[in-house]
């Protein structure tokens, strides 16, 4: 280490760890204890209860967010996989392509989410394609902010491929789709599968950009979190309603990291 003695180190170490549990692990335990405080008047809340998770899986909308929140981190995670892999395949032997689908695919990185979403309420209000009160316009801002987040693993995994599995398959008459299928596809199988896992993970999250665009008839779960404590009124069944959101978003990553550790093995 670069702190060479002992008893430094460990005072740094000890700071470290500190540091690392207010800054993450606080704010996960005060939604933790939060979700089932009865009141909250002192260092700790009093009256535990889960009538917290009662109230807030009983509101008329908790269902429906659920599900409208599931079906756009599927679809967005989807599109965004399937472009940022033809990106980074299509741009594989341009390197000026390359920094450009490089610089695209990052933009969305380096512009706030609330930019975003307002550049998208804008684009699609009117012209062409006038998404604004519609579920799509809510896939689209999706799709734009997770396909950054794909296009890095998978651009940096197609960068790694072996051409000479590619040459060998077509020296034995594979047409270009097979060898797609068959031999580039499945190398990248454990990019794939990491990149949708940070994609859903995003997108269940995500609230910023969506808080723009989203009509009345979808909501998101992280929009009726927003709905129910904004005011401070229902604030433990907004930490009731968090704590399940976490936990959903928390299954599906455990579920794709173990798939990706399948297919790496």
């Amino acid at each position: 280490m670069l702190v060479r003695n002992t008893a430094l180190r460990h005072t740094v170490q000890v700071l470290a760890i500190a540091l690392l549990l207010v800054l993450f692990a606080l704010p996960f335990a005060a939604v933790l204890l939060g979700s089932v405080a009865g009141s909250w008047s002192g260092a700790v809340p009093s009256g535990l209860t889960l009538g917290n998770f009662a109230a807030a899986v009983g509101e008329s909308g908790t269902l429906s967010a659920a599900g409208a929140s599931l079906v756009t981190a599927g679809v967005a995670t989807l599109v965004a996989v399937v472009l940022a892999t033809s990106a980074a395949l299509g741009a594989r032997s341009a390197p000026r392509l390359r920094t450009v689908v490089d610089a695209a695919f990052l933009l969305p990185v380096a512009v706030p989410s609330v930019a975003i979403g307002l550049a998208i309420l804008i684009a699609f209000s009117s012209g062409p394609l006038p998404l604004n009160g519609t579920v799509w316009i809510v896939l689209v801002a999706h799709v734009v902010l997770v396909s950054a987040i794909a296009h890095q693993p998978i651009s940096a995994a197609v960068a790694r491929l072996d051409r000479r599995y590619e040459e060998s398959a077509a020296a034995l008459g594979a047409s270009s789709t097979r060898i797609l299928l068959t031999v580039v596809l499945p190398q990248l199988r454990p990019a794939l599968i990491a990149a949708a896992a940070l994609c859903t993970a995003l997108s269940m999250g995500e609230l910023t950009a969506v808080m723009m665009v989203a009509p009345p008839t979808w909501r998101t779960l992280p929009l009726e979190v927003f709905s129910m404590t904004s005011r401070g009124i229902h604030l433990y069944e907004g930490a009731a309603l968090a704590v399940l959101l976490m936990g959903t978003t928390l299954v599906l990553l455990l579920g794709l990291g173990r798939l990706a550790r399948r297919q790496a093995a």
